[in-house]
């Protein structure tokens, strides 16, 4: 499967597991609640380590944690639930996190503008036959007003 990274359509080299699922080697990402019950096992895991949150997980919980993580993936189930945005915004201002930061699920063309303000890296679409026409969106507006994770300064302090 195919993916956006870093504005570039790539090919994705990370799996899902289900929590059932039995762990293999290479890049995985497991829920919060695998993280939680297998800690210990997951953190001698051969291969890149990434969790999925959604909007209802608690996010502090994981930002002792954040070395362990080379991919957070944000699940966002809908057009009208935006608690990931802060979620990202949160990763990159407050908690460092150098990371891969990926959207997934119902992620539309008018947003990827602005979830890569947010610092959103990737995007794991849920149609992936328009990551062409859907590279195009970071390029639809040339100037953010406010202060973003990519540009710091507001508009009116970079004149």
């Amino acid at each position: 499967m195919q993916i956006i990274k870093d504005r570039e359509i790539v090919e994705d080299n990370w799996l899902h597991l289900d929590d059932e699922a039995e762990l293999v080697a290479g890049n995985i990402t497991v829920s919060l609640a695998r993280w939680q019950e297998q800690h210990q096992t997951l953190t001698q895991h051969e291969g890149g380590l990434g969790i999925r949150l959604t909007g209802d997980d608690p996010l502090e919980e994981i930002v002792p944690d954040l070395a362990h993580f080379s991919l957070i993936a944000l699940i966002f189930p809908a057009f009208v639930d935006g608690r990931c945005y802060s979620f990202a915004r949160l990763l990159r201002d407050r908690f460092d996190f150098k990371g891969e930061i990926r959207a997934q699920g119902d992620v539309l063309y008018d947003q990827l503008f602005y979830m890569s303000q947010c610092g959103i890296n990737s995007f794991e679409l849920a149609n992936p036959n328009r990551l062409t026409q859907a590279i195009k969106a970071f390029d639809a507006f040339s100037e953010s007003y406010q202060a973003t994770v990519l540009r710091p300064e507001p508009l009116y302090r970079r004149r």
